[in-house]
């Protein structure tokens, strides 16, 4: 498998040098997931003294606080993101592919030896961020259809593939997608479902799934853990897809390189996010 040579990392500084990276922003999605800061911590694996330290970090560093505490509840009280607070996690989403879409180009010029063709002035323009989502996706809003609440969007990622992504219809307004506008794809390493070949049908025949994307493709390689295994998927047009499944699951499909796959993702499950 390819490793990167280049490993952008940056975070906010205060005006005391506090940073505020990766981290912390994973633990303000889990707070506005879960509305506690004990569940937020043990989903992101801090103690509840850690992440009670974040939140306070992250309410210093800005100038109007992310989180707040909410009095009452099922156990008592619990916290809140506020509207600052989810503006500061949209930016942070958006930023961090934007830059991780630079570094690559930036890299595979080094590799050539072409750094006059890299755009400079877009690379220094861009801040430096991580996004943990391992795969990023630009591509072609092909086509929105809007409901009452929620919005379609088919995006066409290469020639061959598209991905079809759900997300409200405030959302759509915000980040201003049109037809025709530019999009990036952002999907956690553990959201696809990966079915191995002897499932697989011609044009879908016969299969019936409720997760709107069916990616088929080659495996490129595999990673195996004592625990999870990941697997790089070739999903031919230079597109790859990377996914995180429990050894046991690798183990029971039989994954090896060569052999044909398909990755199955709901359409909850992409993030989007513009320039």
């Amino acid at each position: 498998m390819t490793q990167s040579l280049i490993k952008p990392a940056l975070a906010f500084l205060g005006t005391q040098g506090q940073r505020c990276g990766t981290d912390r922003f994973e633990l303000l999605a889990a707070i506005d997931e879960t509305g506690t800061i004990s569940a937020a911590a043990k989903k992101v694996g801090l103690s509840y003294k850690a992440a009670w330290d974040a939140v306070n970090a992250l309410n210093n560093l800005f100038s109007a606080p992310l989180v707040v505490k909410q009095p009452g509840g099922k156990h008592g009280g619990g916290c809140r993101v506020t509207a600052e607070g989810r503006k500061a996690l949209d930016a942070h989403r958006s930023l961090s592919h934007t830059l991780q879409t630079l570094l690559l180009e930036l890299e595979k010029n080094l590799a050539s030896k072409e750094i006059t063709n890299f755009s400079a002035s877009a690379f220094l323009g861009t801040p430096s961020m991580k996004t943990t989502a391992r795969n990023h996706f630009r591509g072609t809003i092909r086509k929105i259809t809007k409901g009452a609440v929620s919005a379609e969007i088919c995006i066409q990622i290469s020639p061959t593939n598209e991905l079809i992504a759900i997300i409200t219809n405030p959302s759509v307004d915000k980040l201003e997608l049109a037809e025709g506008k530019e999009v990036y794809a952002l999907i956690k390493a553990s959201s696809p479902i990966l079915m191995s070949a002897p499932v697989l049908m011609a044009e879908n025949e016969g299969i019936r799934t409720s997760a709107r994307n069916y990616l088929v493709g080659t495996v490129q390689y595999v990673d195996h853990g004592a625990v999870n295994a990941e697997v790089v998927i070739d999903l031919a047009d230079g597109k790859t897809l990377t996914s995180i499944i429990t050894e046991a699951s690798a183990e029971s499909l039989e994954i090896k390189e060569g052999q044909k796959i398909c990755a199955l993702i709901k359409s909850s499950h992409i993030i989007l996010a513009v320039e």
